[in-house]
């Protein structure tokens, strides 16, 4: 599977990792503990089983929108066979009409169909904290760190693809 996804300001990426790494320290799920290089903070777009090079040149085309405002406010939890703790990202038009762009460009080549929560209307923009796979919920709130309970504005600069398969990523801008 390939994504779409943006890639905050440096400010915006040491402010996570920093949240990655309060959790890590309460004891706590934390994404600090993924090892694997490619683990940094960002916003998936929309995912496809594969991104053929026109797609790509029609991704870059988009994604030339960028620099947009990024807006993060509140924590929500994913639930399900992996539970997930995030960073809500508040979507202003523009991030939503590139969002929109980036799903109607994968569609338009007929790459597959795309994950249902990525369709626009569906998509909820975040930045992933920590991720669990079994028991109860393991964030309570009072354990959280106090940032997060802060609204941090900074910019969206960059895109990139991850290939879960190769476990590579590939820069969109």
């Amino acid at each position: 599977m390939h994504t779409v996804e943006l890639l905050a300001d440096t400010s915006t990426e040491e402010r996570v990792r920093h949240i990655w790494q309060r959790l890590a320290d309460a004891g706590l799920p934390s994404l600090s503990a993924h090892p694997h290089p490619t683990n940094r903070p960002h916003v998936t777009l929309a995912t496809s089983p594969e991104l053929p090079w026109g797609v790509r040149r029609e991704l870059c085309a988009a994604l030339t929108a960028l620099p947009l405002p990024l807006s993060l406010r509140g924590v929500i939890r994913f639930s399900g066979r992996v539970k997930v703790l995030a960073w809500r990202v508040v979507p202003d038009a523009a991030l939503a009409a590139l969002q929109r762009q980036v799903w109607e460009v994968l569609a338009g080549y007929g790459t597959g169909e795309g994950n249902p929560l990525h369709e626009p209307g569906n998509w909820v923009p975040h930045i992933s904290l920590a991720r669990a796979r079994s028991g109860a919920v393991p964030w309570p709130d009072e354990l959280l760190p106090a940032e997060l309970s802060q609204q941090w504005d900074g910019t969206f600069e960059g895109a990139r693809s991850y290939d879960s398969t190769a476990r590579t990523v590939q820069h969109l801008t």
